[in-house]
């Protein structure tokens, strides 16, 4: 068995964010003042975890989020980071650099609603949920074919400080019991991996680990807060348990989602 960390943060605020314009893929609008100020707080909140991985958006918001996250690390700060178009927005056509308000109204004609609706040129909500399915494998994949070259050169066992630096700031033995014990026997996580990406295709994706996956959740997390769009650097971390070559599903426990502590002192410029 493998166990990783997953913790995926949206990108900072853009003036469109503020303005409510819809960005989707052709829109790639750099990050407002205060989406530079909420990069670097979330920076400054995680510099203490040791990512093992890094993983964004191609796209220029989620870019400079990443690279304001990474300049506050104490560990991290020249991390290679994979630019990966399958962690883009979701595509939304016609409607892109349109008010969000237009999109609704365009829903309305058509006699549909939003998100469900797909203007012309965009791309369904099953086609962003097959990105998302798509990376995670990828992701799995990867993880596991690094570990096996850790163990085929003898590198040691996974070191229990990749959960340590993260159970410093979030409550891994409150939501895992015994799993986080160090006595337990439970492996210690093999990677700590860093995405950042855009809201529609982040709730997509978690939509994709708590139907298809059966992800566990905190019982403090309300079902408002489950159907919700991350604000802007919302933090979200997810332990994976998986095993290499089982048809078994990954298991996956949510241990929070669309975190925003550490956005309580940015103040909104302008």
């Amino acid at each position: 068995m493998a166990r990783f960390a997953l913790t995926v943060v949206r990108h900072g605020e853009t003036r469109f964010n503020k303005e409510k314009i819809l960005q989707g893929q052709g829109v790639d609008e750099p990050l407002s003042e205060t989406g530079v100020k909420q990069a670097a707080a979330t920076g400054v909140f995680l510099n203490n975890v040791k990512f093992t991985h890094a993983f964004s958006s191609d796209l220029i918001r989620t870019q400079q989020t990443m690279h304001g996250i990474l300049e506050k690390s104490k560990f991290c700060k020249d991390m290679t980071v994979n630019y990966d178009s399958r962690l883009r927005e979701r595509k939304y056509g016609v409607a892109e650099g349109k008010p969000l308000s237009e999109l609704r109204a365009m829903a309305k004609a058509a006699g549909e609603e939003i998100p469900v609706f797909t203007p012309p040129g965009a791309e369904t909500l099953d086609q962003v949920k097959m990105r998302g399915k798509d990376f995670f494998e990828f992701l799995c994949q990867r993880i596991l074919k690094e570990v096996g070259l850790k163990e085929h050169f003898s590198q040691g066992a996974p070191s229990k400080c990749l959960e340590t630096s993260l159970a410093e700031i979030f409550p891994l033995g409150k939501n895992c019991g015994s799993e986080f014990n160090s006595d337990s026997g439970t492996p210690g996580l093999v990677a700590s991996v860093l995405v950042v990406s855009h809201g529609a295709y982040m709730k997509s994706l978690f939509g994709y680990f708590l139907t298809d996956l059966k992800c566990s959740l905190p019982a403090t997390l309300s079902k408002s807060e489950l159907m919700s769009v991350s604000p802007n650097t919302g933090i979200s971390l997810f332990i994976i348990n998986f095993e290499e070559g089982s048809k078994v599903l990954p298991k996956i426990q949510c241990i929070c989602m669309n975190l925003q502590d550490h956005l309580h002192g940015v103040t909104e410029t302008g």
